[in-house]
């Protein structure tokens, strides 16, 4: 028994495959990350415009009255300290370290960002604020050796560890993104 013949049938062409969202020019690829790289940038040039006007303003290991600028009187004042190491001073005096730790870090963002879902504009305002805030402080270590610190806040008789705009736009990026990944909706199977 032989096959029976099969009709020619036309076939609709086939669309070209679609093209990689990492795809196009250099300057298509870093405008894909356009919110990320402003948010970064202005994070990081208000860092170090504050950090200069406070170095200009206060002498160096400046903290509290008189010295210190006063805002609000027994809550919150401009300092002048320097800090090697990280939050809450943890790590202090590993500055070599903790640059160390800052480039890995920027590194990592870079070559996860497709698993990040950096061309969100949520997590670019997040890595943005993030990605200033480390690039402000890692300025800083290599210049100074420490971080410079002038924000400096007072709740009764806790002192608030003394911080810088940089580490606001760290902290505030985290929270950003740590919000955005709880909201999203589990990864069906």
């Amino acid at each position: 028994m032989s096959p029976a013949p099969v009709s020619p049938v036309s076939t609709p062409a086939q669309p070209p495959p679609a093209t990689s969202p990492v795809a196009g020019s250099p300057w298509e690829r870093i405008h894909a990350y356009r919110w990320l790289w402003s948010i970064a940038l202005a994070v990081f040039v208000l860092d170090q415009a504050t950090k200069l006007w406070i170095s200009d303003r206060l002498a160096f290991g400046t903290y509290g009255p008189p010295e210190a600028i006063t805002v609000i009187d027994g809550f919150f004042y401009i300092v002048h300290v320097g800090n090697t190491g990280a939050a809450w001073s943890m790590l202090s005096g590993k500055s070599g370290l903790l640059a160390a730790m800052a480039l890995i870090t920027l590194g990592a963002i870079y070559v996860w960002r497709h698993s990040l879902g950096l061309r969100l504009l949520p997590v670019q305002i997040a890595f943005g604020m993030l990605c200033g805030g480390i690039v402000g402080n890692l300025i800083d270590r290599m210049i100074h050796g420490h971080v410079i610190d002038f924000l400096d806040l007072h709740f009764g008789s806790y002192t608030y560890p003394t911080f810088n705009v940089a580490d606001s736009g760290i902290c505030v990026g985290v929270v950003i993104y740590l919000i955005y990944s709880l909201r999203q909706p589990a990864p069906q199977d």
